[in-house]
């Protein structure tokens, strides 16, 4: 069996191939690389290495050849990404390819008034082929990065004292990405998620306010929470010289958690790990405990 892993330079996809040769498959994976230099830490390991991106379709169906089972990474290009998954999924279909696993997002609904909807266009219209292409398929609806939470909080946030985001009371799934990537090993060495859709997170959510309570216990001090007006909000970030998309993407994050948007808790991601993932609070332990 033959297993191709996209974005295998990335953080997702080199976790995920640290994994699987974890479980002696060296062999079987195949990882697909924009960039040799980076690419050639893989090669050390056994790793056969196959060149070609998303947007050069004839390169994506040479990558395909002779695969199984592809890892689709989404692309974090936002100008092109449905067309460059669906370039992949095209690709995967001309040769054969027998199970794609995607990387989505997990979301309460499909809501094109939502902040979000910017980024989830692209994920919902990549499903959409995906559950017409006549492959089978699994979703990973993956919760919003844990390894994310200090940039939205700062990583000074013990000294500042104050969390200042306009998330509001709402509650968010988050994952460890390492646990995603040691999940997405599972299913793809083992059989039975065929047209499944799995919601990768925690059984609980949590809102920014509890992660102050959080960091208040794990600090010994009191962490408060601001959640200002989003154009406020915008204003501060600017203030830091960050670029306009940047700072749209991270308002739109907060405006969507302040929405309850990503607000789903789910025993999925329990079973695939056969363990309980890591919850916010012992994360932020490990991150903040001095």
């Amino acid at each position: 069996m033959k297993i191709l892993i996209t974005g295998s330079t990335g953080h997702l996809g080199s976790a995920t191939i640290e994994f699987l040769l974890k479980k002696n498959l060296a062999t079987n994976i195949v990882a697909l690389a924009r960039n040799g230099e980076k690419a050639n830490v893989l090669k050390e390991k056994g790793v056969e290495v196959r060149f070609g991106n998303y947007d050069d379709y004839q390169s994506m169906v040479k990558a395909c050849q002779g695969i199984d089972k592809m890892l689709l990474i989404s692309s974090n290009e936002m100008e092109n990404r449905a067309n460059q998954h669906i370039n992949a999924i095209n690709a995967a279909r001309e040769t054969d390819v027998k199970h794609i696993i995607y990387t989505s997002f997990i979301r309460q609904k499909d809501d094109p008034n939502s902040a979000l909807w910017f980024i989830a266009k692209d994920h919902v219209e990549t499903e959409d082929h995906l559950a017409n292409c006549g492959i089978p398929y699994t979703l990973f609806k993956n919760g919003f990065y844990m390894d994310m939470i200090t940039d939205f909080i700062g990583h000074n946030v013990l000294e500042t004292q104050t969390i200042f985001l306009p998330a509001g009371e709402g509650k968010v799934n988050f994952a460890l990405r390492n646990e995603i990537a040691e999940a997405l090993a599972n299913v793809l060495t083992s059989e039975g998620h065929e047209n499944k859709s799995y919601n990768i997170g925690g059984e609980t959510t949590a809102s920014f306010f509890e992660i102050a309570g959080y960091l208040t216990e794990i600090a010994g001090k009191q962490i408060n929470y601001i959640s200002p007006t989003v154009e406020i909000y915008k204003q501060e970030l600017a203030k830091h010289n960050l670029p306009e998309q940047s700072i749209k993407m991270v308002a739109g994050f907060a405006v969507a958690f302040s929405e309850n948007a990503m607000d789903v808790t789910s025993k999925d991601f329990t079973q695939l790990l056969s363990r309980k993932p890591t919850n916010v609070k012992t994360y932020l332990t490990t991150i903040f405990q001095k």
